[in-house]
C-alpha cells in the first residue's frame, strides 16, 4: 500500500475530527466513548491496515505481529507486549511523582486523599485500554504521527534516543484540540503535553503499545486520583 500524501493525511484527519466531535455530542453519554473508538480504529483500518506486513510495521501497528496479515507468532507478541509495558512502567515511575504535586498544586483538594479506585476498577482498566488509549493511539502516533514524519523526516532531530519532528508536534497538538472540542474547556488542551510521551514512547520503541499501555496508566491515574480526592 503506498504511502498516504500530505493532503490525503490533513482530509483524513479533519473529517474524523469532525465525525469524533459530532459523534460525542450526538450520542448519548453511555455510547459516544465507543462510537468514537470506533471511528478511530476504522480510519486506522482503512488506511493502514488493510495493507502488507510491511506497511503495518512501518506506521508503528503491528503490535508484535498480531495486526500483520501473516500467522500470529506468539513468541514475539509476547516479547513485544513485555518491552511495552517495561516502557510504560519506565515512564510511569519517572512521570507519576511530579504529576501527584502537580496534581494537587492545580485543584487544591485540601485534605489527604483516601485512596480508592474507581468503582468496577478492572472492567474501568480494560475500557481506558481498548476503548480509549489502543484506538486514539492507533489512529494518532500509528496514522498521524507516522505518516507526517515520513513526508517531513529532514525536519527531524534525536530526543533521548528517539527521532521526533515536526509531525510529533502536529499530532500532539491535533490531538489537544480533538479533546477540546469533545469536550468544551481550555484544560483539554493540556493533554498536548502527555501526547508528546506518546509520541515519544512511539518513535522510541518503533511501535505504538507502549504507547497504549502509559496512555492507559495515565488516565487510571487521574481517575484515581479524582476518586481519593473526593473530586467525583
Amino acid at each position: 500500500m503506498a504511502a498516504p500524501s500530505i493532503r490525503r493525511i490533513a482530509a483524513v484527519t479533519v473529517l474524523v475530527t469532525v465525525g469524533a466531535t459530532a459523534l460525542s455530542y450526538g450520542l448519548p453519554k453511555a455510547y459516544a466513548s465507543t462510537a468514537v473508538a470506533g471511528l478511530f480504529l476504522a480510519a486506522t483500518w482503512w488506511e493502514c491496515l488493510r495493507g502488507d506486513g510491511d506497511s503495518i510495521r512501518r506506521v508503528g501497528l503491528s503490535l508484535g505481529g498480531l495486526m500483520d496479515p501473516e500467522p500470529l507468532p506468539w513468541r514475539a507478541m509476547l516479547r513485544s507486549l513485555v518491552v511495552a509495558v517495561a516502557w510504560a512502567t519506565l515512564c510511569a515511575v519517572v512521570i507519576f511523582p511530579p504529576f501527584y504535586f502537580g496534581y494537587r498544586w492545580w485543584w487544591q483538594p485540601g485534605a489527604q486523599p483516601v485512596w480508592a479506585l474507581p468503582a468496577g476498577f478492572l472492567d474501568v482498566a480494560l475500557g481506558q485500554l481498548l476503548v480509549v488509549a489502543l484506538p486514539e493511539e492507533a489512529f494518532f502516533r500509528g496514522y498521524l504521527q507516522s505518516g507526517l514524519e515520513r513526508h517531513w523526516p529532514k525536519r527531524s532531530y534525536r530526543v533521548l534516543g528517539a527521532k521526533l519532528g515536526l509531525g510529533w508536534l502536529v499530532a500532539s497538538a491535533v490531538f489537544a484540540v480533538g479533546h477540546m472540542l469533545t469536550i468544551a474547556h481550555p484544560n483539554r488542551l493540556a493533554v498536548f503535553f502527555p501526547a508528546l510521551l506518546f509520541g515519544w514512547l512511539r518513535a522510541r520503541t518503533g511501535g505504538i503499545g507502549a504507547a497504549v499501555v502509559f496512555h492507559a496508566m495515565c488516565n487510571l491515574l487521574t481517575l484515581i486520583l479524582a476518586k481519593s480526592f473526593g473530586l467525583v
